[in-house]
């Protein structure tokens, strides 16, 4: 009888553990981003492997998109300040070009202030990681020194901004977020060139005075509101993603559920769906001077999991900050019912910080995508 060795056994022990450490950190497959911080470390950073050699790097406008994600821009944001736009690039680049080898950048993070966590040393805040990530690892750093904060996305933008880059070089690919919903407040129409002209990052200027009152009350109640955000892919190219497991619309609802706000994902007329038939979700061709498209679009620019020539839309619902001013129950270290406060500087709601992030989620799977197309090709 052939038994497995103890040898063999630690052998595919390690491989998959090897595995899962490349996946734990790690965006992958040809354009890859590896992400490394702390929230309270004294630097936080992106390595991206797969960028295109001889690409002119457009700083200021990887400034200007981290200045869109960080945090205190706006009354209804946390009051924490950071200079993440103050990045450097210690590898990768030459003479201002791409060079084709992995490309580093730094951020030194300014303003971490770890005894603002001084007293849940002995507690775990609900809703948080503090659980579950003792659990997992079996230490717990009370300072926060975890990557379950949104300080981690500031390397997504990073990422995203290089490839927007390219996409708009090669294709004119745009690609907008906008708040749809905060609370029980719902746009009416989308206006794109209307998103950055109000802090609340909405497409629908008639109502973000609305939308921003209802923050700034949910704020004063010591709580925190939830939302809705919907993005738009305009000239994405025909034929991203895979037929079977690595589909366009399966790669989309992994980056957006891998951000820790995100409780669910939906494409194209979305759950609407459940409620009518085939005959009235069916989508005629219609034959233009040069393009195909269709009457509704109810598949939002995806077909079975592969883009099609029409905009690839989808939306996300993301959660209330789980850090409130008002007093909560959970339980210490060692099991004991207590009540506590939460202090430090939080959001009463992050959704307008997040429509950057959903944009460089989508930038970047759209870039390997259409990289993965490429090496078919050749």
């Amino acid at each position: 009888m052939t038994g497995v060795s103890n040898h063999n056994v630690h052998k595919v022990q390690h491989s998959s553990f090897y595995l899962q450490s490349l996946t734990m950190n790690t965006h992958w497959s040809l354009y890859r981003f590896t992400t490394f911080w702390e929230s309270h470390g004294a630097w936080l950073g992106v390595v991206i492997d797969g960028y295109p050699a001889g690409i002119e790097l457009d700083l200021d406008l990887i400034r200007r998109d981290l200045i869109r994600r960080k945090p205190g821009q706006s009354k209804i944001t946390t009051a924490r300040k950071e200079d993440d736009e103050m990045f450097e690039i210690i590898s990768g680049v030459f003479e201002g070009k791409s060079t084709g080898h992995p490309i580093t950048f730094l951020v030194r993070n300014k303003q971490q202030k770890s005894k603002d966590y001084s007293n849940l040393k002995d507690l775990y805040r609900p809703n948080h990681a503090d659980l579950t990530y003792h659990k997992k690892y079996g230490i717990r750093d009370h300072r926060w020194w975890w990557r379950s904060s949104g300080r981690e996305t500031l390397s997504r933008v990073i990422a995203w901004a290089l490839a927007k880059q390219y996409l708009k070089m090669h294709f004119d690919l745009d690609i907008f977020a906008f708040v749809k919903q905060v609370g029980d407040i719902r746009i009416s129409k989308i206006e794109y060139a209307s998103i950055e002209s109000s802090i609340i990052r909405t497409a629908d200027p008639d109502v973000a005075d609305a939308m921003i009152e209802h923050i700034q009350s949910v704020a004063q109640q010591g709580d925190s509101i939830w939302g809705i955000i919907e993005c738009h892919s305009l000239r994405v190219p025909v034929g991203l993603g895979e037929p079977v497991f690595d589909k366009l619309k399966a790669r989309l609802a992994w980056s957006m559920l891998s951000l820790w706000w995100v409780l669910w994902f939906e494409y194209g007329a979305w759950f609407e769906t459940t409620k009518i038939t085939w005959k009235s979700y069916n989508e005629w061709y219609i034959s233009n001077a040069w393009s195909i498209s269709s009457n509704n679009n109810n598949y939002g620019g995806i077909q079975w999991g592969i883009s099609t020539w029409e905009p690839v839309i989808f939306r996300i619902a993301v959660k209330p900050t789980s850090s409130i001013y008002t007093k909560q129950s959970t339980v210490t270290t060692s099991w004991e019912a207590v009540d506590f406060q939460i202090s430090g500087r939080h959001d009463p709601c992050i959704l307008p910080r997040v429509v950057p992030v959903v944009e460089a989620m989508v930038a970047c799977d759209l870039l390997d995508f259409v990289m993965m197309q490429k090496a078919r090709k050749h």
